[in-house]
C-alpha cells in the first residue's frame, strides 16, 4: 500500500476532510443566504419607489443627487483648483505644469529667439519682419473673454502680441463652452481669465499676461487702461472692447474715446447666423445691428457721436431665425430686466448663441487691431464713404417731393420730408441690398415712390407755419438716377401704374422687397 494511500485510509484524516467540507458548504449557505436577503431587500425598495415624471419633486432631488455623487467621483480622482473647481486629470495636471513652467522660464528670457521666430515665420513673412516686430513690441487689453473676447485674445497671442492684459469678472460656465475659444470642460467653474492665460500658455510661452478677475467700472478706469507693469510701463498701443453689458460697454468706449486711447469694439454676435454680414465700420454707420443702435444713441447723449470703430453685422432678423427668449413673469422680479445687451426686458443669459459667430467676430476684431497696430494697408467702412452718398439720396428725395407737389399746384417753399439718413441706410442697405430693383445696377443710387398716392401729393398742415410731405419710407424704392428720372415721368407724374411700364420680375421683387420691410420694421 502506497502512503497515499495509507493517508486516505486514515481515519484523523477522515474527519479532517469532513469538517473542511462542511465548513465550505455552511458558508456557502450563509453567504447565499445573505445574497438572496439583499436581492429581496433591493427589489421591495424599488417597488416603494413611485414612477418619477417631470412633474414629481423627487426628480429634481434625484438630479442634485446625481450632480452630488458626479463631483465626489471626479473630486476622488482629481485635485481642486483655488477657484474650487476640478483640475484636470493627473496626467493633463502634470502637463500643464510643465507649461506653467516654461511660461515662467519664458517671460524671465530663458527662451531661444530662434524659436519664437520660427513660430511666427508665416506672420512675419506676410507682414514683413519690420512690421512684425512693431506687433511683438505692443501691448493690448481685452475687456470681455467670452466667445468674441477668448477668440480675439487667441489670435492676438499667436499672431505674436507679446504683451496682453486680460479684463473679466465671470467664470468658465458648462453653456460657454459651445463659443469659447480655449476652455475646457475641467475648467468649468474657473476664471475666465486664469483660464484663457492658463491654456494660452502652453502655445505662446513668451507672452506677458496681466490678469485682472473683475468689473470693468468707470471709475477704476485709469487704473485698468493704465501703463503696463501697474502703470509703471508702456501705455496701451490698443483696447478691445468684447463686453455684453450696455451699461458697462458705453462706460468703457466713452473712457476711452476722451482719453484718447484706441479702441476697437464688438457688437452683437447673438441671433446671428450669416458671417457674410459681418463688417468693420464706424459706430456712426452700423446699421441694423440692435447692440450698435442702443450703444451709439447712449454714447450721442454723452457727446460720442463717431469716432469708434466696432464690428457688426447687418444681418436682418426674420421669420424662422433664432430671435431673444421672453422672461417669465417671475424674472422681472429678480432686478434689472432691462440691461440686456441687445433688447430691454430679455437677459443676456438666455440670448441664443450659434457657436461659429463669436469666433467670426472675435476674428475680425483681431485682426483689425493686427493691420492697425502694424500700419499695414487696409480699408474700414466708415461714415465718410457712405454718408456722403446718403446724404446725396436724402437730398435728390427732398427735391423729387418738392417738384411732385409744385406739379399738382402747391407750394413746396420749406417743405420737410419725414424721412432720415438712418431710414435712407436702412432703405438701400437692407431692404434693397445696395441695388437698383429695377436693373440691380449699384450705383448712382435714389429712392422714389413707387406709385402715384391716389389722394394727390397733398402737404400735410397739421402744424402752424410748417410743411411736411406725406411720404413714408415703406412708399419708397431704390432705382439709379437715370431709373428714377424715367419713373418721375411715367408713374409719378404721367399717372401710369409700374405694372403698365415694368415687367412682373421688377413688380414681383419690389413686392417681396416690401413685405420683407413689413416684417423687419418692428425690429427698428
Amino acid at each position: 500500500m502506497s502512503w497515499f494511500e495509507r493517508q486516505l485510509a486514515s481515519h484523523q484524516v477522515q474527519l479532517a476532510a469532513t469538517a473542511v467540507i462542511s465548513g465550505i458548504t455552511v458558508a456557502g449557505i450563509i453567504y447565499g443566504g445573505q445574497a438572496i436577503k439583499r436581492r429581496v431587500r433591493v427589489e421591495e425598495l424599488k417597488a416603494s419607489i413611485p414612477e418619477l415624471n417631470e412633474q414629481h419633486h423627487a426628480e429634481q432631488v434625484w438630479l442634485a443627487l446625481n450632480l452630488e455623487l458626479n463631483l465626489r467621483r471626479l473630486s476622488f480622482l482629481v485635485k481642486l483648483t483655488d477657484y474650487g473647481a476640478a483640475s484636470p486629470l493627473p496626467l493633463a495636471a502634470k502637463e500643464e505644469e510643465r507649461s506653467a513652467a516654461l511660461a515662467h522660464r519664458a517671460r524671465q528670457g530663458d527662451y531661444d529667439e530662434d524659436l519664437i521666430n520660427e513660430q511666427l515665420t508665416r506672420t512675419s513673412s506676410f507682414l514683413t519682419p519690420p512690421r512684425l516686430e512693431a506687433l511683438k513690441s505692443s501691448f493690448i487689453v481685452i475687456v470681455g473673454l467670452g466667445g468674441v473676447g477668448s477668440h480675439c485674445t487667441s489670435a492676438l497671442a499667436r499672431s505674436g502680441v507679446s504683451r496682453i492684459r486680460l479684463i473679466d469678472f465671470d467664470q468658465v460656465t458648462l453653456s460657454s463652452l459651445n463659443r469659447h475659444a480655449v476652455a475646457t470642460l475641467a475648467d468649468v467653474g474657473t476664471s475666465k481669465v486664469k483660464c484663457v492665460r492658463k491654456r494660452l500658455e502652453a502655445v505662446v510661452p513668451w507672452v506677458q499676461w496681466e490678469c485682472f478677475n473683475e468689473v470693468w467700472k468707470e471709475d477704476q478706469g485709469s487704473r485698468l487702461l493704465g501703463g503696463w507693469n501697474h502703470g509703471k510701463g508702456k501705455k496701451p498701443d490698443y483696447v478691445v472692447d468684447a463686453i455684453d453689458n450696455i451699461d458697462s460697454k458705453v462706460a468703457l468706449l466713452k473712457h476711452c474715446f476722451s482719453n484718447n486711447i484706441r479702441v476697437v469694439s464688438s457688437m452683437g454676435a447673438g441671433c446671428k447666423s450669416d458671417p457674410t454680414r459681418i463688417f468693420i465700420g464706424d459706430i456712426s454707420a452700423s446699421t441694423e445691428d440692435p447692440l450698435s443702435r442702443a450703444t451709439r444713441r447712449r454714447l450721442k447723449v454723452l457727446g460720442v457721436t463717431e469716432g469708434i470703430p466696432v464690428v457688426y453685422s447687418t444681418e436682418k432678423p426674420g421669420p424662422g431665425k433664432a430671435q431673444l427668449l421672453p422672461l417669465a413673469d417671475e424674472e422681472f422680479e429678480k432686478g434689472k430686466v432691462d440691461e440686456l445687451s441687445v433688447l430691454p426686458d430679455f437677459r443676456a443669459r438666455i440670448l441664443p448663441v450659434l457657436g461659429t459667430m463669436p469666433a467670426v467676430f472675435g476674428y475680425a476684431v483681431a485682426n483689425f487691431v493686427i493691420l492697425e497696430i502694424t500700419d499695414y494697408p487696409h480699408e474700414i467702412g466708415g461714415s465718410k464713404g457712405r454718408e456722403k452718398m446718403y446724404d446725396g439720396i436724402l437730398a435728390n428725395l427732398q427735391g423729387l417731393e418738392e417738384r411732385l407737389a409744385r406739379s399738382s399746384g402747391q407750394d413746396p417753399t420749406g417743405l420737410k420730408i419725414p424721412v432720415t439718413k438712418d431710414d435712407i441706410a436702412y432703405l438701400v442697405e437692407e431692404v434693397f441690398r445696395g441695388r437698383s430693383v429695377i436693373s440691380e445696377l449699384p450705383t448712382r443710387l435714389s429712392l422714389v415712390r413707387w406709385r402715384a398716392p391716389k389722394d394727390g401729393y397733398a402737404i400735410d398742415r397739421n402744424w402752424k407755419a410748417q410743411k411736411s410731405s406725406k411720404v413714408a419710407i415703406h412708399d419708397l424704392v431704390c432705382m439709379t438716377k437715370e431709373e428714377a428720372t424715367v419713373h418721375e415721368k411715367e408713374v409719378l407724374k404721367g399717372g401710369s401704374p409700374p405694372e403698365a411700364i415694368y415687367n412682373m420680375d421688377v413688380v414681383r421683387r419690389v413686392e417681396k422687397r416690401q413685405e420683407e420691410d413689413l416684417q423687419y420694421r418692428r425690429y427698428r
